[in-house]
């Protein structure tokens, strides 16, 4: 799977986990929290497949990591707030986001 279709189901996946985190009704910080990383993601979500391979590395590894640290940060309210299965979705997607660094 290439860097464009894993980025784009990343997105997909995060976009997914704020929706059900939201009905499970979290603690209110991180969830804004959480709306920031989707959102930071979302930018480059249309884009991703147009960026040229030898660019994405540049342009794709400030957001990941902001949205890595954003996603760490929720993570940390979550664990705050007793919220441990949310905070357990939260750390896979940080893995995943992990995962896709080390692959650019």
């Amino acid at each position: 799977m290439s860097i464009s279709e894993r980025y784009r189901q990343l997105v997909d996946e995060v976009r997914t986990l704020l929706s059900q985190l939201q009905q499970d009704a979290p603690e209110e910080q991180a969830l804004t929290v959480l709306h920031k990383a989707v959102a930071t993601l979302a930018d480059q979500h249309e884009r991703v497949g147009e960026i040229p391979r030898a660019r994405i590395d540049a342009e794709l590894s400030p957001v990941l990591l902001t949205a890595h640290n954003l996603f760490d940060r929720s993570r940390l309210l979550l664990e705050k707030d007793d919220q441990a299965p949310a905070a357990e979705r939260v750390w896979e997607v940080q893995r995943k986001i992990y995962r896709l660094l080390n692959d650019l």
